[in-house]
Protein backbone atom coordinates (compact mmCIF):
# COMPACT_ATOMS: atom_id res chain seq x y z
CA UNK A 1 0.00 0.00 0.00
CA UNK A 2 2.80 2.54 0.75
CA UNK A 3 4.65 2.03 -2.23
CA UNK A 4 1.33 2.59 -4.05
CA UNK A 5 0.95 5.70 -2.40
CA UNK A 6 4.30 6.70 -2.98
CA UNK A 7 4.15 6.04 -6.95
CA UNK A 8 0.65 8.28 -7.07
CA UNK A 9 2.36 10.93 -5.27
CA UNK A 10 5.25 10.99 -6.62
CA UNK A 11 3.47 11.19 -10.35
CA UNK A 12 1.07 13.76 -9.36
CA UNK A 13 3.98 16.26 -7.98
CA UNK A 14 6.00 15.65 -11.20
CA UNK A 15 2.62 16.56 -13.30
CA UNK A 16 1.80 19.01 -10.86
CA UNK A 17 -2.31 17.56 -10.25
CA UNK A 18 -3.55 16.45 -7.07
CA UNK A 19 -3.28 12.79 -5.97
CA UNK A 20 -6.79 11.55 -6.23
CA UNK A 21 -6.74 12.63 -10.32
CA UNK A 22 -3.31 10.23 -10.43
CA UNK A 23 -5.49 7.61 -8.83
CA UNK A 24 -8.25 7.82 -11.04
CA UNK A 25 -6.11 7.99 -14.22
CA UNK A 26 -4.21 4.69 -12.74
CA UNK A 27 -7.88 2.64 -11.83
CA UNK A 28 -10.08 4.76 -14.26
CA UNK A 29 -8.43 6.31 -17.33
CA UNK A 30 -6.02 2.72 -17.32
CA UNK A 31 -5.36 -0.32 -15.37
CA UNK A 32 -1.85 0.63 -14.44
CA UNK A 33 -2.06 0.43 -10.39
CA UNK A 34 -3.63 -2.85 -10.13
CA UNK A 35 -2.60 -4.32 -13.45
CA UNK A 36 1.48 -3.09 -13.12
CA UNK A 37 2.39 -1.47 -9.86
CA UNK A 38 1.05 -3.94 -7.55
CA UNK A 39 1.65 -7.13 -9.05
CA UNK A 40 5.12 -6.02 -10.22
CA UNK A 41 5.85 -4.61 -6.52
CA UNK A 42 8.63 -6.94 -5.75
CA UNK A 43 10.55 -5.83 -8.79
CA UNK A 44 9.46 -2.06 -9.19
CA UNK A 45 10.25 -0.73 -5.59
CA UNK A 46 14.22 -1.95 -6.25
CA UNK A 47 14.86 0.83 -8.58
CA UNK A 48 15.14 4.57 -8.22
CA UNK A 49 12.49 6.76 -7.64
CA UNK A 50 13.13 8.62 -11.17
CA UNK A 51 12.98 4.87 -12.93
CA UNK A 52 9.88 4.14 -11.33
CA UNK A 53 8.25 7.36 -12.09
CA UNK A 54 9.49 7.76 -15.52
CA UNK A 55 8.50 4.13 -16.30
CA UNK A 56 4.66 4.59 -14.82
CA UNK A 57 4.51 7.73 -17.13
CA UNK A 58 5.56 6.43 -20.11
CA UNK A 59 3.02 3.27 -19.89
CA UNK A 60 0.25 5.80 -19.51
CA UNK A 61 1.73 7.67 -22.22
CA UNK A 62 2.04 4.54 -24.49
CA UNK A 63 -1.54 3.63 -23.67
CA UNK A 64 -2.85 7.33 -24.68
CA UNK A 65 -3.51 8.98 -20.94
CA UNK A 66 -1.29 11.53 -20.68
Amino acid sequence: MEFSVFCIESIAEKLGIKGDEVYKILTQKSQLLNGYIIPYYDVLHTQSKDYVINDIMECLRAEGVL
